[in-house]
């Protein structure tokens, strides 16, 4: 079933929604929640809590592109247990590789707080990186890969995988503060 028949399931208020939706995406869910959280339990938890936002919020809502509407939702719920789970001991991945996107990302608390213009100041930047470098960076700070794995499903060396993420962090940090986003 397309992404337009599930959307106009959840307009109707059909369960089948849910059901499509989880058919269609929902390994892909799971593999994103799987790379931030280290329980399997966790992960399906936060996938389940995500068909429930989506849910509830189409209607009003109406993504123009489901897969990356739910895998945002996902991403982010379980940014949140990550955080909840690891409040007293910082050992997961997950927490590296956002601890090495934060020196960029400007707080909430800037002035700068819209998350849209932000996320789009991002895009356009990535939109200027070869296909490697984009591709690298977002499965390291979206999917939460490792830098192993990163260089095993691109062929590349590990050095080389976190040579790119530094350069490519550097250059996004001098973009942002160009557009405007100071981290300071």
């Amino acid at each position: 079933m397309d992404d337009i028949s599930i959307i106009d399931l959840f307009r109707k208020r059909d369960e089948n929604a849910i059901a499509e939706m989880k058919e269609k995406y929902g390994r892909l869910c799971l593999y994103i929640a799987g790379n931030i959280l280290s329980q399997r339990e966790d992960a399906e938890e936060c996938v389940n809590t995500a068909y429930y936002e989506v849910w509830n919020h189409i209607p009003p809502e109406e993504p123009d592109d489901l897969k990356l509407y739910l895998c945002r939702i996902v991403r982010n719920i379980a940014i949140k247990r990550l955080q909840y789970n690891t409040a007293q001991k910082r050992s997961s991945d997950m927490t590296v590789s956002i601890e090495e996107l934060s020196e960029m990302i400007p707080a909430p608390d800037t002035g700068m707080a819209d998350g849209k213009l932000l996320a789009d100041a991002v895009s356009r930047f990535l939109r200027t990186q070869d296909e490697v470098r984009r591709k690298v960076f977002i499965r390291r700070y979206w999917y939460g890969d490792p830098i192993a794995k990163i260089a095993e499903y691109y062929g590349l060396k590990e050095k080389t995988v976190a040579t790119c993420l530094f350069r490519t962090r550097k250059k996004l940090k001098a973009f942002l503060e160009k557009e405007g986003y100071d981290n300071e």
